[in-house]
């Protein structure tokens, strides 16, 4: 039987349009938001600014040349000391590869940065119930689980 190849974590760059092409696509799949993820995707000259700026990190899983799974997340700086935070804005794994690993090896290589630049503490959402739950599983396996309320406020005014 065929041992697939190990993955490894590379964080992108603005010359990684394909990748972040690729990973645009798995969340869509992942999170079953195809549309969300796909159906408006930003112009190349958008990510490559995105993939070089100073407060957005994406990083992937390679398995050869094929993301397996990804997260991307952003730097927040902080006013109240010389400190950022770091939160995880979406993370995915394809189904076929998940359970070996791939999301606490995309998170380890997220704190080894996050520690370069100075953050203190990386935070992520998960939504309560089933359909998150393997999420809720992992980070309350690699972090403190804290009980908050998330609101959508509407630049509109309106309710979102």
């Amino acid at each position: 039987m065929h041992q697939p190849t190990p993955y490894r974590i590379v964080q992108l760059t603005p010359d990684d349009l394909a990748r972040m092409d690729a990973l645009l696509t798995l969340f869509g799949e992942v999170f079953n938001e195809p549309d969300t993820y796909s159906k408006n995707r930003p112009c190349a000259s958008y990510l490559h600014q995105l993939l070089g700026s100073d407060y957005f990190v994406t990083l992937v899983a390679l398995q050869e040349k094929e993301v397996i799974g990804g997260l991307a997340a952003y730097e927040l700086k902080k006013f109240e000391q010389e400190r950022s935070e770091i939160y995880i804005y979406d993370l995915a794994v394809k189904e076929s590869h998940r359970r070996q690993g791939v999301a606490t090896a995309l998170i380890k290589a997220l704190q080894t940065l996050a520690k370069a630049r100075g953050a203190y503490v990386i935070f992520v959402q998960a939504d309560t119930g089933e359909v998150d739950q393997p999420a809720i599983e992992l980070y309350t396996k690699l972090g403190k689980r804290e009980e908050v309320l998330h609101f959508d406020i509407s630049v509109n005014g309106e309710k979102a």
